[in-house]
């Protein structure tokens, strides 16, 4: 069931997350193979051109729609691999591919007419010209929106956009420009723009000094925890580190978007798909935050307010925001 054409677009991890999201109510699941081609390639999670397969039937055998994500951008000279995962996405009949590269956009556009595609956030579109340009240069059919507009402006992109545009509605926040970070980058040598992991965990450590818990990233401590405080994982812009003789969460505090009480006020805007945050996280995860935006979008589309479901337990540092969307800080 969809609200006036909204679509539910939800995290799938893996093929059990595929499963937990299409069963709690995803209008659509997005997910990634499993190699840099995606921007979560971490150790066990995304699918192997088997796994895609049976999932694109389980999923349509119930309604949903499968977008792969191809979201990273290829390495120069050598596009062989991403040119090879959107053929295969193509071949194995998913819905929709994701892309933030121009290079690989125009090779989807000319080598797979007939698909449609999808502009990644990583590729930082926030303004009508730049996304007005993917649309006439490739035929782009949505653009998923950086997290860094308020609804008004995204109302005023809907408006003077001729595709769908898509945001974010819950899960982790990013502080950097998105496609654009590099302090990842700097610790490990990995870049998250191309090796596809954002503090990979080949170089994430904790220390047990006996007082606190260590956290490192590439050999850089990230932050330390005290008896009894959750040790979150080292990602450089939620560290906490000591500047002009104040300790702080220097760029920005571990919390999670939530705007389950914004629903309406996005829908009103003209936005065209909710999408949620977690190709990281479990299939319980992912079951509870589906099931939960399923219930406020029903409730939208009977003309009821959403009711008020408290999801503390599963967000970032136990804390939720509305980010950008309502700019409280201006």
């Amino acid at each position: 069931m969809t609200v006036e054409g909204v679509e539910l677009v939800c995290p799938a991890g893996t093929p059990a997350a595929l499963k937990a999201a299409v069963d709690a109510g995803a209008d659509a699941v997005y997910l990634g193979f499993r190699d840099e081609t995606n921007a979560r390639n971490f150790p066990g999670l995304n699918f192997s051109r088997p796994e895609l397969a049976k999932g694109i039937v389980y999923a349509h055998e119930r309604g949903a729609r499968v977008l792969v994500a191809i979201n990273t951008f290829p390495r120069a000279g050598q596009p062989e691999l991403w040119h090879r995962a959107v053929d295969d996405a193509a071949r194995l009949g998913a819905d929709a591919v994701i892309l933030a590269d121009l290079g690989l956009c125009d090779y989807a556009a000319r080598t797979h007419p007939d698909l449609r595609l999808h502009l990644s956030v990583q590729a930082s579109a926030s303004s009508a010209e730049a996304i007005s340009f993917y649309h006439r240069a490739f035929g782009i059919r949505r653009a998923v929106l950086p997290r860094v507009l308020s609804v008004a402006e995204i109302a005023t992109l809907c408006a003077g956009v001729p595709i769908e545009m898509e945001v974010f509605v819950f899960g982790g926040l990013c502080v950097m420009a998105e496609g654009r970070c590099s302090l990842s980058s700097y610790a490990t040598g990995h870049s998250p723009n191309i090796d596809g992991a954002c503090s990979p965990a080949s170089h994430v450590r904790y220390r047990d000094t006996g007082s606190a818990v260590v956290s490192e990233l590439g050999g850089f401590t990230i932050n330390r925890f005290g008896p009894g405080e959750p040790a979150g994982y080292p990602t450089l812009c939620k560290g906490r580190f000591e500047a002009n003789g104040k300790l702080s969460y220097l760029f920005e505090e571990p919390s999670s978007l939530n705007t389950l009480d914004l629903l309406p006020e996005l829908i009103a805007a003209g936005v065209k798909a909710f999408k949620i945050e977690g190709r990281q996280r479990g299939r319980a995860y992912v079951a509870d935050v589906v099931g939960a935006f399923r219930r406020a979008v029903d409730a939208i589309g009977r003309g009821e307010r959403p009711a008020v479901e408290m999801l503390d337990g599963i967000t970032e540092g136990g804390r939720q925001t509305a980010g950008a969307y309502e700019r409280k800080w201006r």
